[in-house]
């Protein structure tokens, strides 16, 4: 299965024709992508499941249809186990961007977050899961891969936003704080946690 966001919306590609979220369930080969992607990012659809007889050979034309973009993400815990998040276009969300030339991803994801919050001494604990979800570049619909890794870091000083980058705030959060913020945050990022957590249990 693989899930992709449009406005927080899912489309979700499945070899099952199980319907576990009460979402319509169409054939992928009877429908035009792009039309489905219209419906759901203006809200005509909540979401959609899209059944596959061939599940990695659709995903991989649907994916190199829209020139996807690898990415690279952190979810980061201190020594205090509080999570790094940025605020940025009033959300809360986790630090994360694009892979540059030939960087690894992993490379990309630590330097996304030391750039964007002003923090150091970052290591890589382990992967989590890849996200998927359409944005705007150059007036063009792109598809965006994130790797997300669970992180930590040992640094106390200042957190300082990358406010070039539209970053108002950075904060260490704690498990009353992370809450709140999932009120106010992207389903990609919900997704993120929820796999942590499923992970600790």
């Amino acid at each position: 299965m693989y899930k992709v966001f449009v406005n927080d919306r899912p489309i979700i590609f499945t070899s099952s024709l199980k319907n576990e979220e009460n979402y319509s369930l169409l054939k992928i080969k009877d429908i035009v992508i792009s039309n489905i992607i219209k419906q759901v990012k203006t809200g005509k659809l909540k979401g959609i499941y899209l059944y596959s007889e061939n599940l990695e050979r659709d995903w991989e034309q649907f994916c190199d249809s829209y020139n996807m973009i690898n990415a690279g993400g952190g979810l980061v815990y201190n020594d205090n186990n509080e999570l790094l998040f940025i605020y940025r276009a009033r959300k809360w969300d986790l630090p994360k961007g694009r892979v540059h030339g030939n960087e690894d991803v992993k490379e990309t994801a630590i330097r996304e977050v030391e750039e964007e919050c002003g923090i150091s001494d970052v290591e890589i604990k382990k992967f989590l899961l890849n996200t998927y979800h359409f944005y705007y570049h150059e007036r063009k619909l792109r598809l965006k891969k994130i790797y997300w890794y669970l992180m930590y870091s040992n640094y106390s000083g200042k957190l300082t936003p990358l406010f070039e980058e539209g970053i108002k705030k950075v904060k260490f959060k704690n498990s009353t704080q992370v809450k709140a913020a999932l009120q106010n945050t992207y389903a990609n990022v919900r997704s993120v946690l929820d796999k942590h957590y499923k992970l600790q249990n």
